[in-house]
């Protein structure tokens, strides 16, 4: 699944028809049944933002889009006309150029659901002390990395950069919330913040370290990289309890998840 730091570099690469008047073709349904060619065709995008695991897209008369990539969604900006190939969700044309969406099964003309979301972990500069209150009241039960992934708490954490921030952090991902003393906590929303923004600024994302190396030897220790599903929606933790400590999960709690899932 995209994470925020994916958004972020969706977000700079459209920034480029800021200004514009864009043309819009919508060729799926959703994107249809959303009515988005008719709210936006024609008007002038005057920003473009990333808030999380969401894009948004403000046009003049206070008309927005939110777009969430979901699972496999993708922003691009290619030159105008560039060929197409199969039948992208949403063209937004400019003068030269022209973005492109392909999946991403999330198209609104509202911002409601930004309502619900912590602060972004890649905001400038982060709200840590939010964050840390958001945890704070959160469910003392949850694994440290179930709770980071929660979009409530924090935005923009997903399944990879969770499992690599808590590397680096030394923190397990099942390590119980309630067991985790604040300066940890900070110091794994750091360890996040710090490798997605590098990864922002690099324009691209970076090869992992541990998150999908299940079987393989941690570059830090050598000892067995372990994958487990975790929390109510299974989504595979990556962790060297080598290194980062923290009790394994229980194998009759939870089968175990196929490796490679973010």
């Amino acid at each position: 699944m995209p994470e925020g730091d994916t958004l972020h570099r969706a977000a700079a690469a459209l920034a480029v028809l800021v200004g514009e008047r864009l043309e819009v073709e919508a060729h799926h349904p959703r994107a249809r049944a959303a009515h988005v060619v008719e709210r936006i065709d024609g008007r002038r995008l005057v920003a473009v933002e990333a808030l999380g695991k969401n894009l948004v897209l403000r046009f003049e008369g206070g008309v927005v889009l939110r777009s969430h990539l979901r699972m496999s969604g993708h922003w691009s900006v290619v030159p105008r006309g560039a060929a197409e190939g199969g039948r992208p969700w949403l063209l937004l044309r400019g003068a030269r150029l022209q973005a492109v969406l392909r999946g991403g099964p999330v198209l609104e003309l509202h911002t409601r659901a930004l309502a619900r979301l912590g602060p972004d972990i890649l905001g400038s500069p982060p709200a840590f002390g939010r964050m840390l209150a958001r945890i704070a009241a959160s469910d003392p039960g949850r694994g440290l990395g179930e709770t980071l992934q929660d979009q409530r708490l924090v935005a923009g954490i997903g399944n990879m950069w969770m499992a690599e921030a808590l590397w680096v952090a030394r923190l397990s991902p099942w390590a119980r919330l309630g067991d985790v003393p604040e300066p940890e906590r900070l110091r794994a929303l750091e360890a996040a913040a710090g490798l997605m923004r590098c990864a922002v600024d690099a324009g691209r994302e970076p090869r992992a370290r541990i998150h999908g190396r299940a079987g393989r030897p941690c570059p830090r220790c050598g000892g067995a990289v372990r994958a487990f599903g975790q929390g109510d929606a299974n989504r595979v933790a990556y962790w060297c309890p080598s290194c980062q400590g923290g009790e394994p999960p229980s194998p009759v709690a939870r089968c175990p998840a196929q490796p490679g899932g973010r």
